[in-house]
């Protein structure tokens, strides 16, 4: 699809939404006619959600193109206020979800606009549009042929839009982006001619080739102007600090509430103060019972120190022993579900366990999950477990394995695999509304996996296991720190120094935490609010509804409720609940 095509696409979408056969238009039906334009104008994320027919796709970030998704937005939002007050609930919720979307992509294309001062918008879809279509096996050789015609005209598009439109950006950002242009245009001048030959041949090869080649001059000649034109005045800092207002806006956005940065700040202070007194309490039930022939120390710090320091001792003391005991623990947790009835676990098990790949950069030594895009018809997740090679450094891999302890690991299962963020997203694949899976209640997300830990805690899991629990309050306040750091390095000018210094001081986050937590704050500020404020909000539902029914409480039923319910604003359970449990 063109330039014109695509934008010609969008306006269609546009003018309809202004169309209505009724007074009021149900809001399934504005959904789905918002997905099917974000589909088209976001389609290399489309295809990231599993959605395969838009594989071909590139995005058009053309002036015209974002205007007419900025209207399109602000009028699927009069719509929505328009549509009938006698909502059920469920239509309220997903309503309210799509509106909260909605919020967001005005927000994005009029306050932060990434098509003005942010290259990499243009790099990435020009460096891996064509890249994917050519690894493709959903394609035949005329299709994917095809395919790659129409995106060499979007690409030259996609270079034109850049060239015309950037004014500023961040250094370093800026130069990451530059070298996205330069290994696309390596690609599209030697490494698709010489895999293009696996599936053209005869003067239609010549043909292609030569018009890969000239997408390739297109690319390079907008890395070329803009290292000389634009690199030289780019303003932007390469901290991307947000300042108060930006960031009380974006908060307002992101929990759709009326939370403020100091309410914010307010609750994570009292939640660290809160969580340092049950560690200090903790640390002295496991000094009483550990070393009840010693004197402990007078000072509550030291005794904390003391246990912290016990609890990084049980470490591994290589990669193939941690992977063993990492599947065992994640086998014990999922029994230990499944005994205790907390959650319903489904009969299959599409889960994979293995060390993260050197090749995954930075991520190697954070570790991550892999999980299906939940429109893709391959379910099955990896989790990538955090490492360091056996062949490094001593000392190295030492300071590593302390944050990567035993204790630390074997509640950790609870919160990314059963019943936390495998199960979850698991789960996710099948809910019935759209909108919760595309356009989901973020907070939710981290919530939930931090309510499993508090609810397999309390059901009996590492019963007796100081070191086990003590880990898990620290990672609580390892969350309350996220958000409050959160707040002062966006609002109240804290600089990286004083993040780290008081995360270690204060919040007794492990070194090898606290020195990633500085770019994960610039990266995505609000998602490190999500930890703490999705589990202080969904524990707050929890007990009351344990008060509300009391012995008739069952902690399946209520666990399955929220799960299949989906991730929606939490002050929308209590509702859900009563309405299934009464």
């Amino acid at each position: 699809m063109s330039r014109t095509c695509a934008t010609a696409v969008l306006m269609t979408f546009l003018f309809s939404a202004g169309v209505q056969s009724s007074p009021f238009e149900p809001v399934e039906e504005i959904a789905e006619r918002y997905i099917a334009a974000w589909k088209v104008f976001y389609p290399s994320v489309a295809y990231s959600q599993g959605f395969l027919s838009s594989l071909t796709g590139v995005e058009d970030f053309s002036v015209e193109s974002i205007q007419g998704w900025v209207g399109f937005n602000k009028t699927t939002l009069t719509a929505l206020e328009g549509s009938s007050a006698d909502l059920s609930h469920d239509s309220r919720i997903d309503a309210r979800l799509l509106a909260r979307q909605i919020r967001s992509e005005i927000e994005k294309w009029e306050q932060d606009r990434p098509h003005v001062n942010d290259l990499g918008l243009y790099a990435t879809p020009i460096a891996e549009s064509g890249r994917r279509v050519a690894d493709s096996d959903l394609l035949s050789p005329d299709e994917k042929t095809a395919a790659l015609r129409r995106q060499f005209v979007q690409i030259e598009a996609l270079c034109s839009a850049a060239e015309g439109t950037l004014e500023n950006g961040r250094p370093d950002a800026t130069g990451r982006a530059l070298g996205e242009l330069e290994e696309a245009a390596l690609f599209y001048e030697k490494e698709l001619p010489e895999v293009s030959l696996g599936w053209i041949d005869g003067e239609a090869l010549q043909s292609f080739v030569a018009r890969s080649k000239q997408t390739s001059s297109a690319i390079r000649a907008l890395a070329e102007d803009l290292r000389y034109d634009l690199l030289p005045r780019l303003a932007l800092s390469d901290e991307p600090i947000l300042g108060h207002d930006d960031y009380a806006r974006k908060l307002a956005i992101y929990t759709d509430s009326g939370l403020t940065p100091e309410r914010l700040e307010t609750m994570a202070l009292e939640e660290i103060h809160r969580t340092k007194e049950l560690i200090r309490k903790l640390a002295t039930r496991y000094w009483d019972e550990t070393y009840a022939d010693q004197e402990a120390p007078r000072d509550p710090g030291e005794l904390v120190a003391r246990a912290l320091s016990d609890l990084e001792d049980d470490r591994p003391r290589g990669e193939q022993e941690y992977l063993a005991t990492l599947k065992r623990y994640a086998q014990g947790a999922e029994d230990f579900v499944r005994e205790h009835e907390i959650v319903t676990l489904p009969p299959e098990k599409t889960l994979s366990i293995v060390l993260a790949p050197e090749s995954a950069g930075p991520m190697a030594r954070i570790g991550y999950v892999s999980v299906p895009p939940p429109f893709h018809p391959n379910p099955w997740t990896t989790w990538y477990l955090a490492t360091i090679p056996d062949s490094h450094p001593e000392q190295e891999r030492e300071d590593f394995w302390r944050s990567f302890n035993y204790p630390f690991k074997k509640f950790i299962v609870i919160h990314e695999l059963f019943p936390g963020h495998y199960l979850q997203l698991k789960m996710l694949r099948e809910n019935l509304h759209p909108v919760r899976i595309l356009f989901l209640y973020d907070p939710f997300t981290e919530g939930w996996a931090t309510l499993c830990e508090e609810v397999a805690l309390e059901a009996g899991y590492a019963e007796g296991e100081w070191l086990t629990l003590l880990a898990q309050l620290r990672k609580r306040l390892e969350n309350a720190n996220r958000a409050y750091t959160s707040v002062q390095a966006h609002c109240n000018g804290w600089s990286e120094e004083r993040v780290y210094r008081f995360s270690v001081e204060t919040s007794l986050l492990a070194p090898q935490f606290a020195k990633s937590l500085w770019g994960r704050l610039m990266e995505s500020p609000m998602q490190m609010i999500t930890y703490m404020l999705g589990s202080l909000e969904l524990s707050e539902i929890y007990q009351a509804e344990k008060t509300r029914l009391g012995e008739e409480f069952r902690t399946k039923d209520f666990m399955d409720t929220l799960i299949r319910t989906g991730p929606v604003p939490s002050d929308e359970y209590p509702a859900i609940l009563k309405r299934y449990r009464r």
